[in-house]
């Protein structure tokens, strides 16, 4: 049996991503139509330096208007698909909890941690080496609930927890500094 050169392992670390206020910005109502998504500035390039540094990058995300009958799965998709579209490609999966506290119950959804846990087994990732960025508490309760780091991004809660940066790129630069 050939073992994989240490080159061709898998990254035991990555960055999981919440979706709305870190990659692209909120509208005051449920983005899921490709046109009314739109990346915050430099979003690409901060997700392309943390995929240099070795990290797998993992979007996690609420979509409670899918339980609510708003919009659909294949609507998402589009928009995950513009993302990956965006970013060349580098991001390695996504993951969506389409459940609403009032429709249904679910496992998946912030601030549970289903979606990290899938992640976390799906590519082998240490949770030590590991990073939950958002810009609610409930992403980086998420996140705690997994055992990975989490870093608040933006000023929408009033949270107090460290560390925290203004943005993605902000993140990414005390990510890369640790």
């Amino acid at each position: 049996m050939n073992n994989p050169t240490p080159a061709l392992v898998a990254p035991a670390k990555a960055v999981f991503l919440d979706r709305d206020g870190v990659l692209n910005h909120e509208i005051g109502d449920y983005v899921w139509r490709p046109e009314d998504f739109h990346f915050i500035d430099g979003v690409p390039e901060a997700l392309a330096r943390l995929k240099a540094a070795g990290y797998r990058l993992i979007v996690v995300t609420n979509q409670a208007g899918i339980a609510k009958g708003l919009y659909t799965a294949a609507d998402v998709q589009a928009c995950h698909q513009k993302l990956q579209q965006a970013c060349g490609g580098i991001i390695d999966a996504f993951y969506f909890a389409p459940g609403h506290p009032s429709v249904s119950e679910s496992l998946s959804r912030k601030p549970d941690s289903l979606m990290l846990e899938k992640g976390l087994a799906r590519f082998h990732l240490d949770p030590a080496q590991c990073w939950m960025l958002g810009d609610r508490a409930r992403d980086l309760e998420a996140g705690a609930r997994a055992g990975v780091r989490g870093l608040f991004i933006g000023s929408t809660e009033t949270l107090d927890f460290e560390p925290r940066a203004a943005d993605l790129s902000g993140a990414v630069d005390i990510i890369l500094s640790i």
